[in-house]
């Protein structure tokens, strides 16, 4: 099987989210680069990156670029496509736009390994569980008054889920803060999985107070709750809390999980599939926790981190955060606060034509 032919796209969505009801719709909008590799076998194989903010036009030039040099490869060559993509490149890896770039064109790869022999993705990478957990995540957002979380987390709870998501840090006290927690708590009462996220916008001596003062309301973990390079820092609050750390969106490639893991920052692996450079090396910061055993949990991307999570023994939950929801025919179904891994080759996944019609940008 050899790529034949290469598709990209920018596509900008409503900048909505499905589990948010009872508020004004955003008005922003949020790109996505997506990437079709063809294959002389009738083949096609997706993938999706973002985060390129005002430079997304750059990244679907860096994805069409870097794809178009594989044009003739092999897709299931997938370390031999990544080393080759990186001596293209020269220096401008590992991190930024070419890592993200990267994401698009190794997931498509595993898309087509997938579909070429008629398993998923999942199967391919061990297939240790067909469904996993998830938690509802973008429903209750910094920017939300403490009444509507009141509501909003017993409403995720009667949808069916488990485990849920809420965010801290721009409160104006620690009092502030602390109430946020307690609200949330009592709505959704002591068996719901929550964990809370700060977007690394504390201090080390803020999340060590807060940390201490919110630990009888039971969170299941604190999420980057100090910049994301200050593993010191993350290791003192680690330290000094009960409560779980988890962290990882921010890292781009493998490296600065090892960092982390070394330092003993965290307790919970988060990986971004996009920024990590791809299901290849998203795979071997999985192996890397393992060895720490320390569990693994997604950011984003539930339609195929749900393989990732699942193939894996230290896969904890799937982020549920129905940003790319749009973007595909049929997404994995939710049962019971568990998502389940599609039944079909390669990752399960195709783009909805309709919303490229509608989404399209230029």
């Amino acid at each position: 099987m050899k790529i034949t032919h290469v598709a990209t796209r920018i596509l900008s969505t409503p900048a909505d989210n499905p589990l948010v009801v009872g508020l004004p719709a955003p008005t922003e909008t949020r790109e996505f680069v997506t990437l079709e590799l063809g294959t002389d076998e009738g083949l096609v194989g997706v993938g999706v990156t973002f985060f390129g903010g005002a430079i997304t036009r750059a990244l679907r030039a860096a994805v069409d670029d870097l794809a178009r040099l594989v044009v003739g490869d092999d897709p299931t060559q997938v370390e031999k496509i990544a080393g080759k993509l990186r001596r293209a490149a020269g220096n401008s890896g590992p991190g930024g736009i070419f890592t993200l770039a990267l994401s698009a064109i190794d997931t498509a790869c595993w898309d087509l390994r997938g579909k070429a022999v008629g398993q998923s993705v999942c199967r391919l990478l061990g297939g240790l569980r067909d469904r996993v957990p998830t938690y509802a995540s973008g429903a209750l957002m910094r920017p939300h008054p403490v009444e509507y979380l009141a509501k909003a987390g017993p409403r995720l709870r009667d949808m069916g889920f488990r485990q849920m998501k809420m965010q801290c840090g721009s409160e104006p006290s620690v009092a502030a803060s602390i109430e946020r927690v307690r609200v949330v708590r009592d709505a959704v009462g002591p068996d719901v999985d929550l964990m809370c996220d700060i977007n690394q916008l504390w201090s080390v001596n803020h999340a060590i107070e807060v940390g201490r003062r919110i630990e009888p309301y039971h969170l299941s973990w604190l999420e980057d709750p100090v910049a994301h390079d200050d593993y010191a820092g993350l290791a003192r609050v680690a330290d000094a809390l009960a409560t779980p750390i988890a962290a990882g969106e921010y890292h781009y490639g493998i490296v600065p999980f090892r960092h982390m893991l070394e330092a003993r920052s965290i307790d919970i692996v988060m990986i971004d599939l996009v920024r990590v450079g791809g299901i290849t090396q998203w795979m071997k910061v999985a192996g890397m926790a393992e060895a720490f055993n320390l569990p693994v949990v997604s950011h984003v991307v539930p339609e195929i981190h749900v393989h990732l999570i699942a193939a894996i023994p230290n896969g904890l939950t799937v982020e549920y955060m129905p940003w790319t929801i749009e973007l595909f025919e049929e997404t994995p179904a939710i049962e019971q606060g568990q998502i389940v891994v599609p039944d079909k080759p390669g990752l399960g996944l195709a783009f909805d034509q309709g919303a490229i019609k509608r989404y399209q940008v230029g």
